[in-house]
């Protein structure tokens, strides 16, 4: 690293640049360095080699600067400004980069260059050891301890066996104040024995007084508690007649009310009830409600039967009659034809079924329900002797039929 000067400038006429520099004495480096400096110490000096102000060249010949070689205080700062936020970035990241932990006491840690891959050296290079040993700088020792420096004067003297104590003229005062001093506190201690004995028998004289009257007292007391307890028995045997006595009255008073009230309302409520059908007979309703639903649907399902009974007769009846009306018909034509002549006219009558038989509606008979057919209409002269079965419904009709068939061969 290097560093500048500081410098001064002087301006002469000729516009040479000059430099000069107050001398000062090299920095003396101490034998011991101190525990908290560092090693990396700024030093203020500089490389000349790699000093712009140094002059190259002949020295015989005259350098004239141009005036644009004087740097520009704008740009020094500015390049100032630059190299300051360089050295800020350079520390930011140094903070933020994760470092070794601090090394033990006695070592220190030393930056080593390594290759990520390690070359193959072929050729045998010649080689030399060369050893050398710098002497370590040593840690500064502990300080010593600070003793200030005495003030005083130190005097002695000697003191001899007897020079300050006579035993024998200083030791019976004290003895006799032991003693005394120990009977003291003896008769002390007899009379606080009796007074502490005196002061037993006050107390147990006054735990008698007490306990007697303590049980004084709680036979006092239970005889207070049940005289009160009685008190308030009866207290509460008297409220509970007095409460019985008006809630007797009340019902009384009550009763009287609700049967003069009720004289007059219970016949109308319930001649109101029986007109409204709330009081029926049972067996009436029992009637009414199982035997007549029974005895209506029995009777529904005789006349659906009855119905549909009459409607097959007459279906059967008007087949019979169409039928018979067919081979009348047939009959009266094969006479025309063998007459050969004018052959009476008979009026044709158109039965109709009745309407109740229209609007009823006709049932789907199977072949094994439905009646055996009719026999084919007969050919010539087997018309005399046919008889049909007819139901009672279609006597009439019938007899038209056998009359008209009987006559016809008559005729002929």
């Amino acid at each position: 690293m290097t560093t500048v000067l500081p410098q001064k400038q002087e301006q002469h006429g000729g516009g040479t640049y000059t430099f000069s520099s107050r001398p000062r004495a090299v920095q003396q480096r101490k034998k011991y360095r101190d525990a908290g400096q560092g090693q990396d110490a700024t030093s203020l000096y500089g490389n000349i080699m790699y000093d712009r102000r140094i002059v190259r060249g002949n020295t015989y010949a005259q350098h004239t600067l141009p005036a644009s070689a004087q740097p520009d205080p704008i740009d020094i700062q500015r390049q100032q400004e630059a190299r300051r936020r360089a050295i800020a970035r350079k520390r930011a990241k140094e903070q933020l980069r994760p470092r070794s932990p601090e090394a033990v006491e006695g070592r220190k840690h030393i930056d080593v260059q390594t290759e990520l891959y390690l070359e193959e050296l072929t050729d045998r290079v010649e080689e030399a050891d060369v050893e050398t040993q710098t002497d370590t700088f040593l840690d500064r020792p502990p300080s010593p301890l600070f003793i200030p420096a005495k003030t005083g004067k130190d005097v002695a003297t000697q003191i001899y066996e007897g020079d300050l104590f006579d035993f024998d003229m200083e030791v019976k005062p004290i003895l006799e104040v032991l003693v005394g001093k120990t009977i003291e506190q003896a008769l002390l201690e007899v009379m606080e024995e009796e007074e502490l004995e005196n002061l037993r028998a006050q107390q147990r004289e006054f735990e008698e007084l007490r306990n007697a009257e303590l049980v004084e007292t709680q036979r006092l007391e239970e005889q207070e508690r049940r005289h009160r307890e009685e008190k308030e028995r009866r207290m509460k045997q008297q409220r509970e007649v007095l409460r019985k006595e008006k809630e007797t009255a009340e019902k009384i008073a009550a009763r009287a009310f609700a049967q003069s009230y009720l004289a007059d309302l219970i016949p109308s409520v319930f001649g109101t009830l029986a007109d409204n059908g709330y009081f029926f007979d049972p067996v009436e309703r029992d009637v009414e409600s199982g035997f007549m639903p029974w005895l209506m649907e029995t009777v529904e399902k005789a006349i659906d039967k009855s119905v549909m009974g009459r409607t097959m007769v007459d279906v059967l009846i008007r087949e019979v009659v169409a039928q018979r009306m067919e081979s009348f018909e047939a009959l009266q034509r094969s006479i025309q034809e063998m007459s050969g002549g004018a052959a009476p006219i008979v009026s044709q009558t158109v039965v109709e079924a009745p309407a109740f038989i229209a609007e009823a509606a006709i049932p789907e008979v199977t072949p094994a329900e439905a009646p055996p057919a009719e026999e084919a209409p007969p050919t010539e002269g087997e018309g005399e002797g046919e008889q049909a079965e007819e139901p009672e419904g279609g006597e009439d009709e019938g007899e038209q039929a056998e009359e008209g068939g009987d006559d016809a061969p008559g005729e002929a």
